[in-house]
């Protein structure tokens, strides 16, 4: 693995002390936290990501913004390793396959229905506050929709939190990130945001041109954050 000197230093860490991936044991289950941004639960056999937004850079194209097309492929790329590496019985995206009917070109829809011809697992959307207004081409991608969040077992998939009493819910939406600060440097990174009180794990934006909403560790609260190709938890455990 490879990690930037810069991060190194701000986590007071040397190279050789920083995990590839991060598990978490809750409810029964074990979430392993991967640095491409994907949660993997073997008890499942399901590969878990959110808020892809495909067709963004060309839904800002369309407005007369210069964004490189270059963003879907980079994203479907990793989406492919990732069900390359796990083999996964279910791929569940939670909200936000597409991010608007500008960016629905000829060039994004063939990328996603040649990863969709690819892959062996079967793939389900929760739909999102960006996919709504595209159910009726959704019908044609080759994937289940949903428009209410799923209970698999003990576990409430979502794509907005929906935070429940009896449930972890796993969710998308907020597009996660934490900020790490020493007092001459800072670096604002994306992670995996779990709320013990509100008993929610929010995902990170799976897309590569998303942004993000910086979160705070609040009481109960552990950010586990993607720096390089690394996961690292910061808060309590």
């Amino acid at each position: 693995m490879v990690f930037h000197p810069r991060v190194c230093s701000l986590l007071g860490v040397s190279f050789e002390e920083i995990p590839e991936m991060y598990e978490v044991s809750h409810l029964g289950h074990v979430f392993q936290l991967l640095p491409e941004k994907a949660i993997y639960i073997e008890s499942l056999q399901s590969l878990l990501i959110a808020d892809v937004h495909l067709g963004k850079s060309e839904t800002f194209q369309a407005l007369g913004v210069p964004i490189p097309n270059q963003v879907n492929q980079q994203t479907l790329e990793r989406l492919r390793s990732l069900c390359a590496k796990f083999n996964p019985k279910t791929l569940i995206i939670l909200g936000d396959l597409f991010h608007s009917r500008r960016g629905l070109v000829d060039e994004v829809l063939e990328g996603w229905s040649k990863f969709c011809q690819e892959t062996s697992s079967h793939i389900q959307l929760i739909v999102g506050n960006h996919d709504r207004h595209l159910i009726s081409m959704l019908k044609h991608c080759e994937i289940e929709c949903h428009s209410t969040p799923v209970q698999v077992q003990n576990l409430l998939l979502s794509h907005e939190p929906s935070p429940q009493a009896t449930s972890l819910n796993i969710c998308g939406h907020v597009h996660p990130c934490f900020r790490i600060r020493s007092k001459l440097d800072t670096l604002r990174l994306p992670c995996f945001y779990f709320d013990s009180m509100q008993r929610t794990l929010t995902l990170p934006s799976f897309g590569e041109f998303t942004g993000g909403h910086e979160v705070s560790l609040e009481p109960g609260a552990i950010a586990y954050v993607i720096a390089d190709n690394a996961v690292i938890p910061f808060g309590s455990r």
